[in-house]
């Protein structure tokens, strides 16, 4: 492998062939990450075999979406994937310029940070004896944001008119890519204000703003609130424990995984949970949803920390399972599923609190 990296001869096209070869049936993002390169500089190497650059506006593509019928809308970051299998039923797109975000609610349910759109490519690829058909969108590091498959009853007409009307003038194989700088939070000032406003707390979407006036990483604040509003629970146990249970009693719940650009959100029951080991780098332990429209893949060897988070509402109080990377990343949240201005069941609090603490 190092040959195949290392030589100068090799083009990244034939580097990934190279890989491809030697672990057969590797994701193109872990191929990417082999060669030192991203997902979206790797895709670009397929550019006039069967892969088209797009281009935006990036709310008027996202709303043609709603043409293409049934498909699988795919979000995740690097230790969690969520699968949703439906149409883009109501789009509401809000803001302009870099403020600029959209939710969709429905099937599929996404929140949408257009800042974050920076790629997007239509990509026709040949899986065992299926044809893949796929709007895939990037960050501008390169980082896949979001992708849309064609399902065996999407809108095929409506996938190769979107292609054609929004196809880049630009199919060059060369991306301009540019790393993100580190998040610098140097807060809080002062702690007691801090927590004294999480006690105000009247809606749950309400944190977001706590967290940028007092320019306090979300991690820190689960930290300066433990003991009052937070505490730990075992990471390797907990999210198996929630999903199994939530499966056992058939309690809805919301699950939120997703990135800098897009938030994929599951609302509803869960109903086949299985543990599995697979990977092309040495067995990796995937914590898995395995339900007809919905999937689930957790990769539980990531998950370094879990917090049980409480938020103050006027319906009282609100409680979350977070999970967390060793570099202190969100990588999902568990909800109960409640309808606004509801309290949140019982059942729901009742399973967060059989979780084992540390």
């Amino acid at each position: 492998m190092s040959t195949i990296i290392e030589s100068r001869s090799f083009t990244l096209s034939e580097a990934w062939k190279g890989v491809q070869s030697a672990k057969p049936g590797i994701r193109i993002r872990e191929a990417a990450k082999e060669l030192g390169v991203s997902e979206a500089e790797l895709l670009a190497t397929k550019l006039h075999e069967g892969v088209t650059r797009l281009q935006g506006p990036w709310p008027e593509l996202l709303t043609r979406f709603k043409t293409l019928g049934k498909v699988m809308s795919l979000t995740r970051n690097n230790a969690c994937i969520l699968e949703h299998k439906g149409p883009f039923q109501a789009v509401n797109v809000m803001g302009a310029d870099t403020r600029a975000m959209a939710t969709v609610i429905g099937p599929i349910e996404t929140r949408v940070f257009f800042a974050n759109w920076h790629f997007a490519f239509a990509a026709t690829e040949e899986k065992s004896d299926r044809v893949l058909k796929s709007i895939q969108i990037f960050d501008k590091s390169g980082e896949a944001v979001t992708k849309i498959y064609l399902q065996e009853k999407s809108d095929e007409a409506a996938y190769e008119k979107l292609v054609e009307e929004f196809r880049a003038e630009d199919q060059s194989r060369e991306l301009d890519v540019e790393p993100y700088a580190v998040d610098v939070h140097n807060g809080p000032a002062d702690p007691e204000a801090f927590l004294k406003e999480w006690s105000e707390l009247k809606d749950t979407h309400d944190f977001f703003g706590l967290l940028r006036r007092h320019q306090v990483s979300r991690y820190r604040a689960l930290e300066l609130a433990s003991g009052r509003f937070t505490f730990q629970v075992n990471a390797r146990v907990s999210p198996k424990q929630i999903l199994d249970n939530a499966s056992i009693i058939k309690l809805p719940i919301m699950i939120f995984a997703g990135n800098r650009g897009n938030l994929q959100i599951h609302q509803g029951k869960v109903r086949t949970i299985r543990l599995l080991d697979r990977g092309h780098t040495g067995a990796e332990q995937w914590l898995n949803v395995l339900d007809p429209d919905f999937n689930m893949h957790m990769r539980m060897d990531l998950v370094h920390t879990a917090w049980v988070v409480r938020k103050p509402t006027t319906e009282g109080d609100v409680t979350s399972v977070e999970l967390f990377d060793k570099e202190k990343n969100l990588i999902a949240q568990f909800f109960g599923l409640r309808k606004p201005g509801i309290p949140e069941k019982s059942e729901w609090r009742a399973l967060v609190n059989e979780l084992p603490a540390l």
